[in-house]
């Protein structure tokens, strides 16, 4: 099961897109890592995996830490990247509380993380989950959208090329 990483990176209203692996990530704080490895003011680290997932990490400043986001949470119960990343978030909405100690954990399938991570770059939170419950979007639909709407939908698009 592979996934797709790219860092999408803005200096001065201009975008680049890089893509990355985050094979030695172990946390959203890793992540964020690799993320400050490209210059920009703002950088977004965008991951999909096999239409079941997207997440979208940012980091602003260098002493800024990661912020991140994750599509569906039960996603975290069968692929690694995305428990990585849930494992240093919060569930947004309603969560589903598990009172038998002895089974094995199971997440919500609510979105996990900030919601607002993109407000002010074109997708507000409301626009983001909602495309995230969208029935028949996929994840890779949520990371276009993003992209489109913060100016940076052709370089992302040259990336996955």
């Amino acid at each position: 099961m592979s996934y797709f990483a790219a860092v999408l990176a803005r200096t001065n209203d201009q975008w680049c897109a890089v893509e990355v692996s985050l094979e030695d990530c172990e946390s959203l704080a890793d992540i964020g890592d690799v993320a400050r490895d490209v210059p920009g003011d703002v950088r977004l680290v965008l991951v999909e995996q096999d239409d079941e997932f997207a997440a979208l990490v940012r980091v602003d400043d260098a002493d800024d830490e990661a912020r991140g986001f994750l599509s569906d949470g039960h996603a975290a119960d069968s692929y690694p990247m995305a428990a990585l990343i849930a494992d240093d978030l919060e569930a947004i909405g309603e969560v589903e509380v598990f009172e038998d100690e002895d089974a094995p954990h199971v997440h919500d399938s609510a979105p996990f993380g900030d919601a607002d991570i993109a407000e002010d770059l074109g997708t507000s939170a409301a626009d983001l989950l909602s495309m995230c419950a969208h029935e028949g979007t996929l994840p890779i639909d949520v990371l276009v959208a993003v992209c489109e709407k913060a100016g940076c939908g052709a370089a992302f698009e040259d990336v996955r090329a």
